[in-house]
């Protein structure tokens, strides 16, 4: 199967650049909504289901022996740009546990932020793990291991308590079987496993609506889903598609990007469930292709219907400034 263009890039009046990709648009009992593409072929989610590797650091009761603050349970579900306030927040989120940011394991790179960057670099100070845009993710791993009474060293190994919990809450909410098979290794060092979307857009759906769940996981997605809508820079930050739209929709819509052009969401008022992925990878692609979903289910008011255009139909500029041409929802994804 081929899948359609979701995406075009103009230049001028002509359509340069063309972005293939499936998605999967659901309800809690499974049933489709939405399906373009092959939305059955089974694709790493990356950081797209952050909120659903974060459910056992509530749900273990890790996070109210160390008192994680709502900022620190949004930063748990995050792929951050690595500014002061980020690295300083897992920072504080390791030392309630007790641990120190050497027991990270997430590896160091730059932080995302491009600004982020230079103040570090004009600082003269290197990178740390803790700039890693999963460092919140692993801090929550860390506390989930020590509130457990588990040593969290090695926790990134697929036969870590820790791992074993993650893949069971992710089996449970997709309903569908992780196997060996289909193991890859992310980018933070983490276990991830290839699921289809339609599998990935059930379990966000099914998280939404609390459809299916038992009450306390229910109430641990409910809790995460508010830490996020209340601290959305925390989830992205400055400048970042996940923390803009949050901004603009708060608990209407729970995003999140993935790498290599995949994203998930929830759209709980609706009992629905979205996930996406652009055939070559592309982020840009796949942020047009999320905001064009988004208007299209949502009714959103004048203020967030600006937002979510913005979004959908961001300027291509050249080095002057100049707006040259724009990326666009294609027709396929636009509904015409």
């Amino acid at each position: 199967m081929t899948d359609p263009v979701l995406v075009e890039v103009t230049r001028g009046n002509v359509v340069e650049s063309a972005h293939r990709g499936a998605l999967a648009v659901v309800d809690a009992d499974g049933a489709d909504v939405l399906v373009l593409g092959d939305a059955d072929r089974p694709v790493f989610p990356r950081s797209a289901v952050k909120v659903i590797q974060a459910l056992p650091l509530v749900e273990s009761g890790a996070a109210d022996r160390y008192g994680l603050t709502e900022a620190e349970l949004a930063l748990a579900c995050a792929s951050h740009s690595g500014e002061p306030l980020h690295a300083e927040t897992a920072a504080r989120m390791l030392a309630k546990a007790g641990r120190e940011p050497a027991c990270l394991e997430c590896g160091t790179h730059w932080p995302l932020g491009a600004e982020a960057t230079r103040a570090l670099a004009r600082s003269g100070a290197e990178p740390t793990a803790l700039h890693n845009n999963c460092s919140g993710k692993h801090a929550g791993f860390i506390c989930t291991a020590c509130a457990l009474d588990v040593d969290p060293a090695g926790y990134v190994a697929p036969d870590h308590v820790i791992q074993r919990e993650v893949k069971a809450a992710m089996e449970a909410l997709t309903g569908f079987a992780h196997s060996e098979e289909l193991r890859g290794i992310d980018g933070c060092a983490i276990p991830t496993y290839a699921v289809p979307l339609r599998a990935l857009a059930r379990a966000f759906a099914r998280l939404g609506a609390g459809t299916g769940l038992t009450r306390e996981r229910a109430a641990a997605f409910a809790r995460l889903r508010a830490a996020v809508a209340r601290h959305p820079f925390m989830v992205a930050g400055t400048g970042c598609f996940d923390t803009i739209l949050m901004e603009a929709l708060r608990e209407r819509a729970f995003v999140k990007v993935g790498a290599e052009g995949v994203y998930c969401a929830a759209f709980p008022e609706l009992g629905l469930g979205l996930a996406l992925k652009c055939d070559d990878g592309a982020a840009r692609a796949a942020e047009v292709a999320m905001a064009a979903l988004t208007g299209r289910f949502l009714t959103l008011s004048n203020e967030e219907g600006q937002a979510v255009s913005a979004l959908s139909r961001p300027p291509i500029r050249n080095r002057n400034g100049l707006v040259v041409g724009t990326m666009r929802p294609a027709a396929a994804l636009a509904g015409a």
